[in-house]
């Protein structure tokens, strides 16, 4: 399917689904509601049709430095799979160059490729954790994420001040308990 297909056939069960909920499709507020809606889903799911590891290739340089590089406070969007409601928050990572090091945006976007995508934040913090270290030579990655999610703020539990913290690491971070702490510390500082 083109994107233009796609788009139109999430639009045609957008329609279905207000209907179904027990509202008229073709209301004034309602009648453009299913076409923007398909829209703002395919754009959200991006992340489907992106590769990250090519995404990452594209910006790595040689570098003879060994110590912890880090970008911290990456802000992403994503969806619950198990509800298809949001969760956001930051994303911090942090790897040790092994004679490489990838351009600082490619952090973000690698944290957009996975957050664009049906998930659970557990997996969405291994997955750039993962692609990170296969993607250039590095002696260790780190990724901490911190997270609201909806579906526990408006609907189940209903915990408004809730957040989930999750971290992956792999490397020297998982061997090095003070490289952790180091990582920790970095991302207390301002």
């Amino acid at each position: 399917m083109t994107p233009e297909e796609t788009i139109e056939e999430l639009s045609r069960h957008y329609r279905a689904i207000i209907e179904l909920i027990g509202e008229d499709a073709s209301r004034e507020g309602l009648v453009k509601t299913p076409m923007r809606a398909a829209k703002a889903l395919y754009y959200a799911t991006s992340g489907y049709r992106e590769d990250a590891k090519a995404l990452m290739r594209e910006a790595v340089f040689e570098h003879c430095g060994s110590q912890i590089v880090m970008v911290k406070d990456i802000e992403f969007y994503s969806f619950c799979e198990h509800h298809i409601l949001p969760f956001f928050g930051k994303v911090s990572v942090g790897y040790i160059p092994d004679g490489e090091i990838i351009g600082l945006s490619k952090l973000a976007r690698v944290v957009n490729v996975f957050a664009r995508r049906l998930q659970v934040q557990e997996r969405l913090t291994k997955e750039i954790c993962k692609a990170v270290s296969e993607s250039i030579s590095t002696k260790g990655v780190m990724v901490v994420c911190e997270a609201e999610h909806l579906c526990m703020k408006m609907r189940g539990v209903e915990k408004q001040d809730s957040s989930t913290v999750t971290t992956d690491y792999i490397g020297a971070f998982e061997k090095d308990s003070s490289l952790r702490h180091e990582f920790y510390q970095l991302l207390a500082s301002k």
